[in-house]
């Protein structure tokens, strides 16, 4: 029911997203069931305009990706603490061994990924699967940035490190 759903905006993302004031539910990607008449009269629409205002047709403004990824942090990551850990002590070695346990698990699977991703990603981005919407040049850090943008749509990247940990980035934008 379009009644019930709202556009928000993140504050830890500063992006817009769809909330179900019913259900509570939330969601990056505008629901099935709205059509785009109905996602421009809902509350907040106002803010899917700009730098968002593709997102309710499922894309980002030229030049933009989007990406998923599963982080693995390890002691000498710029913040070594997650949502599941408050003090990492792992080596990058072994946050490197993690992820090649969790990449031959995924085995390709963009669904196992995403499950992967909720259940062990150390980024707070595990809560959306991984997904860190869409993002243009010079918003993420170099390495990421690069890899996410070598890649296709649908394919991962190898695991790659950045000041954040060691990463298998998944592109889907």
């Amino acid at each position: 029911m379009s009644d019930s759903w709202e556009v928000r905006m993140s504050n830890s993302k500063g992006v817009p997203y769809f909330f179900n004031a019913t259900t509570r539910q939330s969601s990056w990607e505008p629901p099935k069931e709205l059509t785009s008449e109905d996602i421009s009269k809902l509350p907040g629409a106002e803010y899917l305009q700009g730098s968002t205002a593709a997102k309710a047709d499922g894309g980002g403004k030229p030049g933009q990706v989007r990406a998923s990824h599963l982080l693995v942090k390890h002691r000498d990551s710029r913040r070594p603490s997650s949502w599941k850990e408050a003090h990492i002590t792992r080596s990058k070695e072994e946050a490197i061994e993690i992820l090649k346990e969790y990449e031959a698990d995924i085995a390709g699977s963009q669904e196992r990924f995403a499950e992967v991703a909720s259940k062990h990603s150390d980024c707070s981005s595990h809560s959306n699967a991984g997904d860190l919407g869409w993002f243009g040049r010079g918003q993420m850090q170099k390495a990421f940035e690069e890899a996410t943008y070598a890649l296709k749509v649908g394919e991962f990247s190898p695991i790659i490190s950045t000041d954040s940990g060691v990463h298998i980035v998944l592109r889907t934008g």
